[in-house]
This record gives C-alpha cells, structure tokens and sequence, in this order.
C-alpha cells in the first residue's frame, strides 16, 4: 500500500470544508472534511496525521481518524483542551478551514498482514488506532484474529461509541474489551485501568499489539505486555501528543536522536531507547 498525495505543497493550507460535525462526548467532536470542491482532501495511511488551521485563530495538527480506504473525505475526532480547539468545537457543517498534509509516518499495515492483533486505546487515543481498525475492517480477509480493548474515565467518555458498541463486535474474528476507570450507573461492563484489564484478559504474547492513549496508560500498558510476554519489536505506539510544527523545525518533539513529526508519530517500541518524561 502506498500512499499517493496531491500534487499541492504540503506546507500550504489548502482550503476545505467541514462536511458533517458529530459529536461523540462533551468534550470531543468529529470532524468530517473535504476539500473545496467536496472530494477528500489528500490521501494517507493509517497513523497518519492533518495539520487543520483557522486563520487567524492558530493551527494545530490531528490523527486522521478514518480510514485511507474512505475515498470521500477525511475525519478528525478532536478533544477540546486549547484555543483552537475551542474554536473548532464551535463550528458547524459548512465552515472554511485550512488544511494540510498528510504528516508523520504510519502503521506498517502490510506487515500486519495475516498476524492477529490487539488494538489498545484510552480515552481520545482511540481516535488514532480507529484509522488503522477501520482499514484492517475493510479488509478483514487479510489479517488474523483482532481484539479491541478500549477504556475511558466514565461510560460517557467511551468515543465512537457506534464503532465499539454496534460495528466492530460484529466483524468476523473480532473481540471488543471495554473498561471504564470506576463504578457507574447503568454500567455492567469491566471496571478498571486499561494495563490492569489488559493482564487480566491475558492475550498469548504471539500477537502484535497497536497501543495508543494519555501518556500514564501508555507506560504502564507497555510495562503490563513485557511482563506478559511480548517482545519490543511486537508493541507499535504513537507519540503524537509531541507533534506541533509537523516538519521536523520547532524541535518540540524530539526524543533523543528522533523527532516525532518526521521519524513517527508510529514507533515500533524497539525504535525508541526511552520514552519521554511525561511518559
């Protein structure tokens, strides 16, 4: 699979469209986009990412969350925590703004080919891994068995709740674990940290596992699959938290010899000697 971009400068918005606004919980949106025109706006692979920009409000760059093989538009599931995301939440179907792209570098999805996978999200870091999950959906036949484990702070935190509730249980060979952090009402399901209900499901460690959520899960869900048994080069995860210029300039995301914008935001845990402080 390759990944064929227009024929625009990367580094200049082009202007597009906000097609559709839905909205997963209080404070996450999805954005579905299009270009000027009304056609998708560039084409991608999966991890990878879109810089969206609001003159003059400011810019900043997303996970595209759908999947490559959608040929109509591009999605962005954006959780409101600054200015321009503020501004984002705020927008309807039909309003103008610039983006540009695609960023980063992607899950390797030929080589997951035929091997069964463990997707493991927490709170909005569902939104990167459901570009992957989508793609790997679209083309179920070609890889092996899929188990999706997911969790958030309360069951109205859980997003795309279409997906993990009613799409993706029903695909063939395809198991959804959900887990919320404490008790709630109307609530029967898991209850508990993601690392903790990854052990307690104990996948066999001949999987290869896709994790991706707030930086605390992320550690102590790698330390949870190592004392299980997986291997580094068996663990991918994305960093993109870090990005911010997107092309390798403002030097914000880099993590030792690497920078996250230009060598990820998709690393194979074997790539990287040590994850940041706030990892």
């Amino acid at each position: 699979m390759s990944c064929s971009c227009h024929d625009q400068d990367p580094l200049i918005p082009q202007i597009a469209v906000i097609k559709e606004v839905r909205v997963d919980t209080h404070d996450v949106t999805t954005f579905k986009i299009v270009d000027n025109f009304g056609k998708k706006p560039f084409e991608f692979l999966p991890g990878q990412c879109a810089m969206i920009s609001i003159p003059p409000i400011g810019e900043a760059i997303f996970s595209i969350t759908s999947s490559p093989s959608q040929e109509e538009f591009i999605e962005c599931s954006i959780k409101k925590c600054g200015t321009v995301t503020d501004y984002l939440h705020q927008l309807e179907a039909g309003s103008e703004i610039g983006v540009r792209g695609p960023y980063g570098n992607n899950f390797p999805v030929e080589e997951l080919k035929n091997k069964d996978l463990v997707f493991i999200g927490g709170g909005i870091g569902l939104a990167p891994l459901r570009s992957v999950i989508n793609y790997v959906m679209d083309n179920r036949d070609d890889f092996g068995k899929v188990d999706i484990v997911y969790g958030a702070r309360t069951p109205g935190d859980l997003v795309h709740s279409k997906d993990i509730f009613d799409v993706w249980p029903k695909e063939k060979d395809t198991t959804v674990h959900l887990t919320v952090d404490s008790l709630s009402e109307n609530w029967d399901g898991n209850v508990g940290f993601v690392p903790n209900y990854v052990k307690t499901l104990g996948f066999d460690s001949n999987k290869i596992a896709l994790v991706c959520g707030p930086p605390i899960m992320i550690k102590y869900t790698l330390q949870a699959l190592e004392e299980m048994g997986f291997k580094k080069d068996q663990v991918y995860t994305t960093l993109e938290l870090k990005m911010k210029c997107g092309i390798g300039k403002c030097g914000r995301c880099n993590i030792g010899d690497k920078y996250v914008c230009k060598d990820g935001p998709v690393f194979r845990c074997d790539e990287i000697t040590e994850l940041p402080n706030e990892y």
